[in-house]
Formats: structure tokens, sequence, C-alpha cells
């Protein structure tokens, strides 16, 4: 029996409509499982480029002046290099340091204008083999008066502190959200049972007809994809609409600089964008799919 799509928009929107209910809550339950799991990759990918500078062990950069020589930036290079308490050394150039800026201070549009590149210090990322503090301060401490240094800045316990609250947050919103996503399969799949039960006598006519497995089956799948792809949507504006907020809370208020750097990237957020479509999709399909192959008998 070859497939007719407006047979099976049909049967897929009569199927929507008579199960109302349970379609609500599992496309509700998809929303808010997909609107937690993004906001947990939101924010770690927000705070991943708020410490971007302190990966790789970086513990503390010397920041040289705009205008230091070629003979000061070298003077201390090699004096980074060849201290035994040093374990490696990133130099970043004023394009580097302009582009990081702009990321930082992406929402303050004024100073981006009013800086350059020409005013950007250049710096020197030292990763220390040492994890004293104490140590690590003295080490610092004396690159603070080297011809052309501007300042040194330590990561110490603050960023650290940091990573590790980020971590443990998002294994916790994940572990919530991956439990509603199991709940969220499990709605799709007794909702498409539900109408499979609804809908029993149709179905028994159309197997005497000479119906195929998939024809049956395919609006039921679809009845599925649409409850996961209609979460997923909600679930976007919702992660859209939570960073937005995030956003306008921080440009409204000065005082929380060190959140200053809390930037997601466009790609970033079509990346999780696209995610949650997937995800939306899966679930939808594994709900349905299911249901279909252990609860019709055809």
């Amino acid at each position: 029996m070859a497939m007719n799509i407006r047979y099976v928009a049909r049967e897929t929107g009569t199927n929507l409509r008579r199960n109302f209910s349970l379609t609500l809550a599992s496309v509700v339950t998809v929303a808010v499982s997909l609107t937690l799991f993004g906001a947990a990759l939101v924010f770690a990918q927000g705070v991943g480029n708020m410490t971007a500078r302190w990966k790789g062990g970086i513990e503390f950069i010397v920041f040289m002046q705009p205008s230091a020589t070629q003979e000061q930036l070298d003077s201390v290079r090699t004096s980074l290099e060849d201290n035994p308490e040093v374990t490696s050394v990133t130099y970043i150039d004023k394009a580097a340091a302009y582009e990081e800026f702009k990321q930082l201070f992406s929402r303050s549009k004024d100073m981006i204008e009013a800086v350059d590149e020409s005013a950007m210090p250049p710096s020197f990322r030292v990763a220390p083999s040492t994890s004293d503090a104490d140590v690590i301060q003295a080490l610092g401490q004396a690159f603070q008066k080297k011809a052309g240094v501007r300042e040194v800045v330590f990561a110490f316990e603050t960023v650290r502190t940091m990573q590790r609250i980020t971590r443990i947050a998002s294994i916790v919103i994940v572990a919530v959200a991956v439990f509603l996503l199991v709940a969220a399969v499990l709605l799709i799949l007794n909702t498409i049972r539900m109408a499979m039960f609804a809908r029993r006598r149709e179905i028994e006519v159309m197997k005497l007809v000479g119906a195929t497995n998939w024809f049956i089956r395919v609006p039921f799948m679809i009845e599925g994809l649409v409850h996961g792809i209609v979460g997923a949507a909600v679930a976007i504006v919702g992660v859209q609409g939570l960073n937005w907020a995030f956003n306008r809370g921080l440009s409204n208020n000065r005082d929380l600089k060190i959140f200053q750097g809390f930037v997601i990237t466009g790609s970033q957020m079509s990346f999780t964008t696209l995610l949650l479509i997937g995800l939306g999709c899966l679930i939808g399909a594994l709900g349905s799919g299911i249901a279909v192959s252990r609860f019709l008998d055809v």
C-alpha cells in the first residue's frame, strides 16, 4: 500500500488532538529537560570563554607596557623560559590581545570603539612547575619591576574556585536534565501507546485490507517526532531568553565585573541550537520507535 503524505499528516494531526493532554505533558517535559541541558551547556561555554586565558595550567600573566621595546620583550621572555620554576610560556601579541579584548567586552561597544590595537599590552602567560601559591606569587613578583612590565596578574584560587563550581553545577544540571529526558522518552512512549490503543479497531481493519507495517507505523512515529521537535523549539527559545536576560543584567550592572567576560559567541549558540534540535528529534524518534515496535503487532 503506497504511502500518502496527506494521509500521514491527517492521521498524525488526529493523534495529536485526541491525546492532547498527554501530548502537552510530553512537549513540556522535553522542553524543560532540553532547556536545562542547553542552559548548562551555555553556562559552561560562557565560563570557558571567561577563563580561557587561564587554561593549560596558567597561574599568572605578565602584562607588558604597550610601548615596550623588542629588547624588553626578549629580556622578559628569556628570563621566564630560563627559569627552572616555569613549565611553559605563551606570548600574546597586540593583535591577539585585541581580539581577546573585543570578545571579553563585546557588550561594551563604546569601549571597543574607543580602544585600538596599538593600545593593547602584549603579555606572557606563565604555567609554573609548582602549585604552591607562595612560590607562584614570589615568582610572579620577581618580574614586577623588570623594565617594560606593566603588571603581573595572578589566578590563584579565584579562577580555580569558579571553574570547580562551574563543573559541579553543570554536572548537577545535566544529571537532572538526563533524568527528565528519560521521563520525556517514557511519556512519548506512553502517548503513542495510548494513541494506538484508541485506534486499535482502525488498525485491525487496515491490516485486513493489506496495509504494510510502515504504512501503519509512520503516523505514530511522526507524532513522536513532533513532540520532540516542538519541545526542542520551546527549549531553544528558553535558552536564548536566559542568555539574553543574563547579558542584559550584566550590561545594566557594572558591579558584576567578574562576569564581564561571560560571553557566548554566535557559533557556540548555533551549535547549542543544532544540538537541542538533534536531541529533540532523537527523543521523539526513540520514544515512538520503542512504542511502535513493542505495542503495535503488525
